[in-house]
């Protein structure tokens, strides 16, 4: 695995991990997989989240390509969020996380109480 970091002047799995770290990056891109959402919906998805942190969680994932803006010129406005096609290839990545999370807190329920 070294040899393939070494190939790259970033390692790929820094980069990964620096795409996805952010707070609820993961979330986001786990219910855009359903389809576009505006932002009040992704909101309302993840309740923990603030308006600020949201727009620079969106722009973030935005500037690095992995999800598009769609903004519809009419008022008031309406901007769509979705998965682009490069944030499409993560999805499987994050379906093995949940599946891994899930199996984790079913042999593990004590877990669950403390997250």
């Amino acid at each position: 695995m070294k040899e393939k970091c070494l190939k790259y002047e970033t390692c790929p799995m820094v980069l990964v991990q620096n795409l996805l770290s952010g707070k609820r990056k993961i979330l986001i891109l786990w219910y855009l997989n359903y389809g576009t959402l505006r932002f009040n919906e992704i909101r309302r998805n993840i309740p923990d989240i603030t308006q600020k942190m949201l727009t620079q969680q969106l722009r973030s994932l935005e500037k690095d390509g992995l999800i598009y803006r769609n903004v519809y010129p009419v008022i008031p406005p309406k901007v769509e969020y979705g998965l682009t096609r490069l944030g499409k290839k993560i999805i499987p990545i994050l379906k093995m996380m949940h599946g891994f999370g899930a199996d984790y807190l079913e042999k593990n329920p004590d877990i669950a109480d403390e997250t």
